[in-house]
């Protein structure tokens, strides 16, 4: 027995649809704030051990038995300072965002759900917990899937219509979307500048891709070291998409994290980023909801 090979390698090719943003933009951007922190793996949650990844901690390899008082602080950074210094950045200069957001986090931050739910931004379900979900068995992510729904419904007013899991999804977890039903879109994908159609058994489901490379993820491996070092990785894939927009026009994901982003020396770097975007034309800063309704509208399914 073989595994059936299901990937897809060629994708658009050489000759991408026009997208045909609004405005005849050049470039659709994107910027994702993940909200995770009060969701990730815990002590007091069941896991045993407490979560560091895309913190300061996550560097220093050096395991706590039981409970890291640090590592912990350094996630409650993000929800008790970073979301708000990020919710100001954009607010102030009117821009929409979106929000991935982890569910179980937002419930215990009963104030942010407000802010969030005020604020027009969207919210892609990022999973009930932020854990991986390849881990999961079927039952138990189908749990997760249907919990997360009923949860972001009543903290922020609304059911998601997009879902994005930590990192990796599971074998299963595209087909557990589809079946709970309600979801527009998913973003576990990041094969793509564009989205795209997919079926699954035998109904059309919309991707729209994200991307851990134009992602603050990479202060917390130190691949950036600076606002310097961040801004000018971010400003050369807007160029490069830029200009490419004159002829091929793509989309553009960033993804913000509360505790890492969220620091005065780094959201300086968002900050020069979120001013040199806005000093151009023909650029559409949107919400992922927006991306996703205008591809189901311009580029319906075709069978």
């Amino acid at each position: 027995m073989t595994v059936p090979y299901d990937r897809d390698l060629i994708g658009y090719g050489a000759n991408p649809p026009d997208p045909k943003w609004p405005n005849g933009a050049r470039i659709a951007i994107n910027f994702v704030m993940n909200y995770e922190e009060g969701s990730e793996p815990s002590v007091q949650d069941g896991e045993g051990f407490t979560e560091t990844a895309l913190t300061e901690s996550s560097s220093l390899n050096m395991p706590v038995k039981g409970r890291d008082l640090a590592g912990e602080g350094m996630f409650a950074y993000g929800s008790r300072v970073g979301f708000w210094r990020l919710m100001r950045l954009f607010q102030e200069r009117g821009l929409p965002m979106t929000v991935f957001g982890c569910a179980l986090a937002i419930e215990r931050n009963p104030e942010a759900a407000a802010a969030i739910r005020e604020s027009g931004f969207d919210v892609c379900c990022h999973g009930w917990r932020w854990i991986k979900h390849y881990e999961l068995d079927e039952a138990e992510e189908r749990e997760h899937i249907r919990k997360a729904v009923a949860s972001l419904k009543a903290t922020v007013g609304d059911r998601p219509l997009g879902w994005y899991c930590r990192y990796g999804p599971s074998v299963n977890t595209r087909k557990l979307v589809v079946e709970e039903g309600g979801f527009l879109y998913d973003s576990d994908a990041y094969d793509d500048e564009l989205p795209y159609w997919t079926k699954v058994d035998g109904k059309p489901h919309l991707v729209v891709p994200y991307s851990l490379v134009n992602n603050d993820g990479k202060f917390g491996t130190g691949f950036f070291a600076t606002s310097g070092d961040y801004f000018e990785w971010h400003k050369d894939a807007f160029d490069m998409l830029y200009a490419e927009g004159r002829t091929q026009p793509k989309m553009m994901s960033v993804g913000l994290h509360m505790r890492l982003i969220g620091h005065p020396a780094r959201a300086a770097g968002l900050a020069r980023f979120l001013d040199y975007v806005q000093s151009h034309e023909g650029v559409w800063v949107t919400r992922r909801l927006d991306i996703a309704q205008h591809w189901a509208k311009t580029h319906p399914f075709q069978g």
